[in-house]
């Protein structure tokens, strides 16, 4: 998720010792709430259904409150888009943890070896302990909550620090869980520089990060002076592959609604696209004419998101600047310092066409509604093209011919897949999130974020009539019938 967060001062070195007054009040909390966790290690079932009971609750009687703080952090966030990719997510998560939770919790029979029957194993979930989340701004409820319900679920007990690019959403959601749960169950720490740099260094026993990779990779070095484990959800330049028996009109209307939803400030956006060669220019007019006809060319539409900070913004341009330089074809409804888009802070809709890969535009993630295309002269070349790069977060693949399908699928490795559309991937709840390589480590969404969040722990019962006792010494004639027996069932 390149650019996803800012956490500015995480790119500094972290600090283990607390120095600063709203250091020690953080580390005071945190060993508060470790007390309490290893005091009471595992709450049953009805305590951990309270808890998702009253997060619920956190976001169902504040939904207009988050809305309006979302829209004032972003400068303008569309309604619809935080109601869809945001509280209707978060509802989700949460209806169906509750549902599966008994399911989950309970033991798990193993099958057990014959050389050690009579006996029996099983896989008993336990609570891992004091979670920590360490959330991005681009979908700050979403995000910031989806993996705490998992950690809730199995059990935990979680701090979680937002982005401080979102000051509003984040003041709110700490006053709403304070309200709602003691601190000792789930903590909401501020968006101060020095409650950022000490939060990755406290000895969690699991920690959540949302953001680049450049910064993941400070997060998991300071989790790891304390063998802390880590989830990091992080991201990188996700391709879109259009293959010569796509639809075009059809892959440039998905492929149009994937990059712009949240004016592309997600991390699992499509962040190039590889066309065929000789459809490279009737595809990059139909994408063009697909994100006129959803968000029209007037930067006031209500439905089109604002960038994040004038910093990121600036960036931007810069980046479409030095594609223009290097001889890419730029298709976009208005000049990015256009004044009118500028003071909505409204990036417009651009299209880079020809893009290559000295361009920085394909040197990073965009994070952004800019939408590099490049052509390709056979389906091995963009499956090279792909594979030469950091395994990325998402792949999208457009076509009906199954096998060309299937060899994009087995030959690229990736954090996930939509086939005939975009991000859709990320919304099934039967299925894990996460990303590979460059773009992140672990997973979580439903079962698979109770699993994250849990040690599993083998237990072996073994039965009064097993004859283990034979493998003890002093060994004898015995122990040689023993081995040979159990030679012939390994």
């Amino acid at each position: 998720m390149e650019l996803s967060m800012d956490h500015q001062i995480l790119d500094q070195t972290l600090d283990q010792s607390p120095t600063s007054a709203a250091q020690l009040a953080l580390a005071d909390a945190f060993h508060a709430m470790t007390a309490r966790s290893r005091a009471e290690p595992a709450p049953d079932l009805a305590e951990r259904l309270d808890r998702l009971a009253r997060l619920r609750a956190v976001v169902a009687e504040n939904e207009e409150r988050f809305r309006q703080a979302i829209s004032a952090d972003f400068g303008h966030r569309c309604a619809v888009e935080t109601n869809i990719a945001e509280t209707m997510m978060v509802f989700s998560e949460i209806r169906h943890a509750a549902k599966h939770l008994k399911a989950w919790m309970a033991p798990q029979r193993v099958a057990t070896a014959l050389q050690f029957l009579p006996a029996r194993n099983r896989l008993i979930p336990q609570p891992l302990g004091v979670v920590g989340i360490i959330a991005p701004w681009n979908y700050p409820l979403q995000l910031t909550l989806a993996p705490a319900i998992g950690a809730i679920a199995a059990g935990n007990r979680v701090i979680i620090k937002p982005s401080e690019l979102v000051p509003h959403f984040a003041g709110l959601l700490k006053e709403i869980v304070a309200a709602k749960f003691d601190a000792s169950e789930l903590l909401v720490t501020g968006v101060e520089d020095d409650i950022a740099k000490a939060f990755a260094s406290l000895p969690f026993d699991h920690l959540v990060f949302t953001g680049s990779t450049r910064v993941g990779r400070l997060v998991a070095e300071a989790a790891g002076r304390n063998l802390t484990p880590v989830t990091l959800e992080l991201g990188g330049k996700s391709p879109a592959i259009i293959d010569a028996s796509a639809d075009l009109e059809e892959a440039a209307e998905r492929i149009a609604y994937g990059k712009l939803l949240n004016a592309g400030q997600t991390c699992i956006a499509p962040d190039y696209v590889l066309v065929p060669e000789g459809a490279l220019q009737a595809f990059a007019e139909k994408l063009r004419a697909q994100m006129r006809r959803m968000f029209g060319t007037d930067p006031a539409n209500k439905d089109y998101t604002s960038i994040i900070s004038d910093r990121h913004y600036a960036r931007l341009e810069g980046l479409v600047a030095d594609a223009a330089q290097r001889g890419a074809k730029i298709l976009q409804p208005a000049t990015p310092d256009d004044p009118n888009w500028k003071a909505h802070r409204k990036f417009p809709p651009t299209l880079i066409v020809n893009a290559t890969e000295a361009m920085a535009v394909m040197q990073e993630e965009i994070f952004g509604p800019v939408l590099p295309v490049l052509g390709y002269r056979h389906p091995a070349d963009a499956i090279a093209f792909v594979n030469a790069r950091d395994r990325p977060l998402a792949l999208y693949w457009f076509g009906k011919n199954s096998d060309a399908r299937d060899e994009v699928l087995a030959r690229t490795i990736s954090g996930g897949v939509t086939i005939n559309d975009c991000l859709f991937h990320f919304a099934q709840i039967n299925q894990p999130m996460g990303g590979v390589g460059a773009s992140g480590s672990g997973a979580y969404h439903g079962e698979w974020g109770f699993r994250t969040f849990s040690k599993l722990k083998p237990v072996f019962h073994r039965s009064k009539l097993n004859r283990l006792a034979d493998l003890y010494p002093p060994y004898g004639g015995k122990i040689a019938r023993l081995e040979k027996l159990m030679r012939f069932m390994s």
